[in-house]
């Protein structure tokens, strides 16, 4: 609303705007290295430590966990204090868990630090979702969200090739500390570049609101204004009651029911993939390159989404790739000669699960006002993340009873088919303008 009265929503955007939405993709790309740092040292941890897979799917579900908590709890203080300053604070926690997590001598201390990392990444994740659908213009806003989205693939890439490679010479820690590195270095970033939403200054309405605006607004290139909005009402807080009201509980329920289940697909491969190519005889370098290649799949999928939006309803694309998501799962399961045969059927199940998230995000932005937009987003990945932490274990858990690959596969992936269900229940709703 607030981007329509001041009237950029019309305008083209300017370099700014796509500046701000680069940091954001870049965030996203600390995201999806850090959530994968587990995966790419859980080989040398089995190793050094003698676990078995049940208690390494324990250990995979923690920070999944931790982004449940994050992200249900953030989500609402970024609504409340702003998107920028919940950034900022979610990289110090995220640095601080990598690193502690770097010095972990046990399952349990590991399994500690991995929930402290969880908790910086889901509070991030639901305000930079909110940030930049706030940047962004009525017509390129479902792209914005889907390129923010397409930052985790990315980091999954660059950062797994990095760790792969310091992993022919160092230990697991290794990885962890690179996290930890990385994640500080965007600290100035967001302090320079990425100033507060301005749809947030003017619903919340802050001393000072006027002159942050303006600045903005100067940096955008857009024209300055005399004076704010029309104020509307502000509840003053954004508790989470406010999602189930007869508005808003439909599409709150059915979108977080298909970020649930179509996230435990999702992490099922990205996590398991390492073990269950070790345990095929292959090198823990080499495991980690087929993660990479699932990564690559994962973004290529992500950018194909996001230039289809321009033409294609965004939720009838996700539709499609959740569908295609769950048959290349259960293609995985029933196994590959080799490792080329390998990261291609990797790479390809990638493509299409992720595509599936980036659409989701796309999808919440779009469907939700300014007012309740982090909290709902924190909500529906919360929830998501939460019971997307049953998959490592539950995958771990079906292994460790004497499951086969192929049936573990075929189970997992029906979390696919339960999203895409639920984006069918959601009918028109999700395709409303954002206001």
């Amino acid at each position: 609303m607030a981007n329509r009265a001041l009237g950029f929503d019309e305008r083209p955007m300017s370099l700014f705007q796509w500046r701000v939405v680069a940091i954001m993709v870049g965030l996203n790309a600390l995201d999806g290295f850090d959530v994968l740092s587990i995966s790419f040292a859980s080989p040398g941890i089995t190793k050094a430590w003698g676990i078995d897979r049940a208690a390494l799917g324990i250990v995979l579900s923690m920070e999944l966990i931790g982004m449940a908590l994050g992200s249900v709890i953030l989500g609402g203080v970024a609504d409340r204090i702003g998107r920028r300053r919940t950034i900022l604070g979610c990289l110090i926690v995220m640095a601080a868990g990598m690193f502690a997590a770097s010095t972990a001598h046990d399952v349990a201390m590991l399994s500690v630090w991995r929930v402290v990392t969880g908790l910086g990444i889901g509070g991030m994740l639901a305000a930079t979702n909110a940030a930049v659908a706030e940047v962004s213009n009525a017509a390129r806003r479902s792209l914005c969200v889907v390129l923010m989205a397409t930052g985790y693939p990315f980091g999954a890439i660059v950062g797994g090739s990095v760790a792969a490679h310091l992993l022919t010479t160092h230990d697991w820690p290794v990885v962890f500390e690179l996290g930890a590195v990385a994640t500080l270095c965007f600290v100035p970033l967001v302090l320079f570049w990425a100033p507060e939403s301005i749809a947030f200054l003017v619903r919340r309405r802050t001393a000072g609101a006027l002159e942050a605006v303006n600045r903005t607004l100067t940096r955008m290139r857009h024209p300055t204004i005399d004076a704010l909005p029309a104020a509307v009402e502000e509840p003053g807080r954004v508790p989470l009651a406010r999602l189930f009201e007869p508005g808003l509980i439909a599409p709150t329920l059915l979108l977080t029911l298909a970020y649930f289940g179509h996230i435990m697909t999702f992490y099922f491969i990205l996590k398991w993939v390492p073990k269950i190519v070790v345990d095929m005889g292959f090198a823990p370098s080499a495991a980690g390159g087929v993660l990479v290649w699932a990564n690559v799949g994962g973004a290529t999928g992500a950018l194909l989404l996001g230039l289809l939006t321009l033409r294609v309803p965004v939720r009838t694309l996700t539709i499609g790739a959740m569908a295609v998501a769950a048959a290349m799962v259960v293609y995985f399961g029933h196994g590959q000669a080799d490792i080329t045969e390998l990261s291609l059927v990797a790479a390809a199940a990638g493509f299409f699960t992720n595509a599936g998230i980036v659409g989701l995000y796309a999808l919440v932005a779009q469907t939700f006002e300014t007012d309740v937009r982090a909290t709902a987003t924190g909500f529906a990945i919360g929830v998501g993340r939460g019971g997307s932490a049953l998959a490592p274990a539950l995958a771990g858990m079906l292994f460790a009873i004497g499951y086969g690959l192929q049936t573990v596969a075929l189970l997992m992936a029906m979390g696919s088919v339960v999203a895409l269900i639920a984006l069918i229940a959601l009918g028109t709703r999700a395709a409303q303008p954002t206001r």
